[in-house]
């Protein structure tokens, strides 16, 4: 689904991805671990497309598609999502009425007709529910005044209308109690299918307790430079990053 080759990227002249190739197919969930700074989330962001990014060598190759070249919301229309680190506070648009807008420029760009209202409503409803929403949180605007569990949350009921075949979740466990940390991670993992894969970016293992990876990959100064499986996570939650760090400087 997803085959990142070489890939090196930089913002503002200064390089952060150094060499990156990793391989994610349908069905499967990879988990990015890694120091602060090491490209985490500059790797989403080049995968989502975000613009102030510049790709200066190596490919992004989705679903056999050479992605490069596409906008951030021609890669969404595509079927890839990012769960942001902070989501943004629109004033004025409701969550419903912002779904219903992404998920009809979903449909145009494939060249469909928007979404009936009648099937908007049941699908709006079904989603909250699978992810225990209250539906009087739907009429709120879009992040404003919003707890940092309830926007998470709600960045996961948004990728639970458009139902990517790649999910991005970039630090969606920072700020979260433990009760948030498991709506979230229950709506992620109702919404995994053989189908699509999900991409879990994190600094600790506690997420990876209720989304269970699949892959474990370890990002340092711009590299991949260990991958495992999910025992990977419980070692750098036991020994820290330093011991990486020793092993990549040895």
């Amino acid at each position: 689904m997803l085959k990142i080759n070489n890939l090196h990227a930089s913002v503002e002249d200064k390089g952060i991805l150094k060499g990156i190739n990793l391989e994610v197919k349908a069905g499967e969930v990879h988990a990015i671990m890694g120091p602060n700074g090491s490209g985490k989330s500059t790797l989403a962001s080049v995968i989502a497309g975000k613009e102030e990014y510049e790709v200066t060598d190596g490919n992004i190759i989705f679903e056999g598609e050479d992605i490069e070249e596409l906008a951030a919301e021609e890669r969404a229309h595509k079927g890839v999502f990012l769960s942001f680190q902070y989501p943004v506070e629109i004033p004025g648009v409701s969550v419903t009425n912002f779904i219903k807008t992404a998920i009809n420029e979903s449909r145009k760009a494939k060249g469909l007709g928007d979404m009936p209202a009648k099937d908007m409503l049941k699908l709006i409803r079904e989603k909250a529910d699978l992810l225990e929403m209250d539906r009087k949180f739907l009429s709120r605007s879009l992040n404003e005044g919003f707890s940092g569990g309830e926007k998470k949350r709600n960045e996961i009921f948004q990728m639970a209308m458009l139902e990517p075949k790649l999910a991005i979740l970039d630090e969606t466990d920072s700020g979260l109690d433990i009760d948030a940390l498991r709506i979230v991670a229950n709506g992620v993992n109702k919404l995994k299918s053989k189908d699509n894969a999900v991409v879990v970016i994190t600094h600790y293992q506690r997420l990876l307790d209720y989304i269970v990876p699949d892959f474990v990959h370890v990002l340092y100064n711009g590299k991949i430079v260990k991958s495992g499986g999910k025992e990977l996570a419980h070692e750098l939650e036991e020994k820290g990053y330093d011991w990486i760090k020793e092993e990549v400087n040895a």
